[in-house]
């Protein structure tokens, strides 16, 4: 176990620490997980795609029909994470079915044909209002019973808890991937929100003011946000500044 933190909290990027933590929940019984993480969400809902981190080894034909058609934004458990933290066995949604809307159901049914209805969540506590994070695991499609699910969660929860928190504090302070800046519009931002003008900054480049405009245009166009100052926020919530 400690090996296996060490391990985790020494890594330095988001591939390395996920596939980690499918090798350790492989080894418990869980063959496939859904991560989810946002700084954007909202009582109106999740916002982009884009400024979320998603990490799964789930197959492409599973990912269309819940991600990529959106059904992930009305799942039951997702719900359940958005509204608590802690774990969470799948049999929740048995037991409250009566109480999901149609919406949910839809995708109850969904999983139901994919196979995918054994399994827990375990949702992660944050101070900040707007981030929320999760992750969902569950035992091979079509193979074993939220019984079994929860056999599993008895003798290896804890452990699993713990593996997964620390994973997710190391992914959460990790660049997202999709949201990769250019070395130099990293470092335009980074000096416009230290308070510099765009003038001050190509002096400090030895660039100028036209060459830092553009590149202040390009990262306003890479995170999708019209003003520099949205940019320099989004630029920081997605770990883009000040790396190595």
């Amino acid at each position: 176990m400690q090996d296996l933190v060490q391990h985790i909290l020494a890594t330095t990027d988001v591939e390395t620490v996920w596939e980690t933590v499918l090798e350790r929940l492989k080894q418990a019984g869980f063959h496939h997980a859904l991560y989810g993480f946002t700084r954007f969400h909202t009582d109106s809902g999740f916002g982009d795609n884009n400024d979320h981190l998603f990490l799964t080894n789930f197959g492409p034909e599973y990912m269309k029909g819940y991600f990529l058609e959106g059904r992930y934004r009305n799942g039951p458990m997702v719900r359940w994470a958005v509204e608590n933290t802690g774990a969470c066995s799948w049999g929740w949604i048995r037991d409250n079915l009566h109480n999901l809307n149609d919406k949910e159901r839809e995708v109850v049914d969904f999983n139901q044909k994919s196979g995918v209805t054994a399994g827990y969540t375990l949702a992660f506590p944050h101070s900040l209002k707007r981030a929320k994070g999760a992750i969902g695991m569950s035992l091979e499609p079509h193979s074993g019973t939220q019984e079994d699910a929860d056999a599993i969660w008895a003798e290896h929860g804890a452990e699993i808890e713990l593996i997964c928190g620390v994973a997710h504090l190391k992914l959460i302070s990790l660049p997202l991937p999709k949201r990769i800046l250019t070395k130099r519009q990293r470092e335009v931002l980074e000096w416009i929100g230290d308070g510099k003008t765009v003038g001050d900054t190509a002096q400090i480049l030895g660039l100028n003011k036209a060459t830092v405009e553009k590149h202040l245009r390009l990262a306003r166009e890479s995170l999708s946000v019209e003003t520099t100052a949205q940019a320099v926020l989004k630029a920081s919530f997605h770990n883009q500044m000040f790396t190595f």
